[in-house]
């Protein structure tokens, strides 16, 4: 990790644009608290769900239903196996990404499964943590929320991408990217709690991302 966040500040500079990326490796713990399994995992197992075009995996995905880890497995965080999720047909954010990740992949399809922070207007200061697929057909990058209604479930990048935070990614080659929005949240975090401690009289800390 040490490595990964220096290479992190040295990108980041003075920018604040938190899509700035470097390929470099990540270890999958550094997903989530739910990411136990280097990616390959994800792709074993035979599909049971049979798609042949994006239409197909958008029709599929809205037959689903959004259900929190606390509430079904009464954990924290707990990712699902694609075939499982087939099974189930509920889970959370990332069982619906990771399941259209892999759907897309088998397609030939560019497509990458992001972790990061979803930025909410009416609530500037909650942390969102989320994941989500960018694809990209013809050159033209797609923003893919595969547990969203129909008409959010995908847009252009470039008209969604401000209301999101990326940290992490991971592509259809299991080649792993990190973002500039993991130290542009830290330097937030920190901000956060240097606020908070001196409210309290008392000395700033690091945010987690830093540890």
């Amino acid at each position: 990790m040490r490595r990964l966040l220096s290479g992190l500040v040295r990108l980041t500079g003075r920018s604040r644009s938190p899509w700035r990326r470097l390929s470099l490796p990540v270890p999958a713990g550094a997903f989530g608290p739910g990411s136990h399994r280097e990616f390959a995992h994800y792709f074993e197992g035979e599909s049971q769900v049979r798609v042949d075009s994006i239409d197909e995996i958008v029709e599929w995905l809205l037959t689903c239903q959004y259900m929190t880890d606390a509430i079904q497995f009464k954990e924290r965080d707990l990712w699902q196996h694609p075939t499982t999720f087939e099974q189930l047909r509920c889970g959370d954010c990332e069982d619906f990404a990771l399941w259209a990740w892999r759907k897309l992949a088998e397609m030939g399809v560019d497509a990458e499964f992001y972790v990061g922070r979803v930025v909410r207007d009416e609530e500037p200061g909650v942390d969102r943590q989320h994941a989500w697929v960018v694809y990209r057909v013809d050159g033209v990058p797609f923003l893919f929320e595969p547990a969203a209604n129909r008409h959010r479930m995908i847009r252009r990048l470039t008209e969604a991408m401000s209301g999101y935070v990326p940290y992490f990614a991971v592509d259809g080659r299991l080649r792993t990217f990190a973002f500039s929005g993991y130290i542009l949240d830290a330097d937030r975090s920190r901000k956060a709690a240097e606020g908070r401690q001196t409210a309290q009289g008392g000395p700033g800390e690091l945010g987690a991302l830093h540890r």
